[in-house]
């Protein structure tokens, strides 16, 4: 059989919305044998995009592991409430990491620039509102930086 194959097209990368997440001090479960478990709670925040744009609701948190290499991994849950009341749930899975005196620096507190560490993230939403059915049928990733008080995600749909 004499087929003919095209390579698909090469994904890019849409612009979704920034968002500026507001978050607690750390709560320190400790040592769970692998790794240290830690929990961000989230308080608040917004966030803006062309086709969405609202609050980020208190009461989610990011659930955390600190792995033995200063990896760490990502898993926060928390709830967007969109501008026209609409209510989005993300998990929102990823890594940071970068050299040890940098994420020692992040883990104090202080102001690190972004290009210094690696932080990125593949959000996931769930909603009931069908003005945004349309996020169920993208596949998401993200940027991060990590601030004293709050995390900068700016999200993009991989087209």
């Amino acid at each position: 059989m004499n087929e003919i194959r095209k390579t698909p097209e090469k994904p890019s990368l849409e612009f979704l919305y920034t968002s500026s997440v507001e978050v607690g001090p750390p709560l320190v479960v400790g040592d769970i044998g692998h790794a240290e478990r830690r929990i961000i709670p989230i308080t608040g925040g917004s966030f803006k995009g062309p086709r969405l744009a609202g609050r980020v609701l208190p009461g989610g948190a990011d659930w955390q592991v600190i792995r033995r290499d200063g990896v760490a991994e990502l898993e926060a849950r928390y709830t967007l409430e969109t501008d026209d009341g609409a209510l989005i749930y993300v998990l929102n899975k990823g890594i940071r990491w970068g050299p040890k005196e940098v994420m020692e620096r992040l883990a104090r507190g202080e102001e690190v620039r972004p290009g210094e560490y690696y932080f990125r993230t593949r959000p996931v939403f769930e909603t009931g509102v069908p003005a945004y059915q349309w996020l169920h049928r993208l596949i998401a990733v993200a940027a991060g930086e990590r601030l004293p008080d709050k995390v900068i995600i700016t999200a993009y749909a991989l087209t």
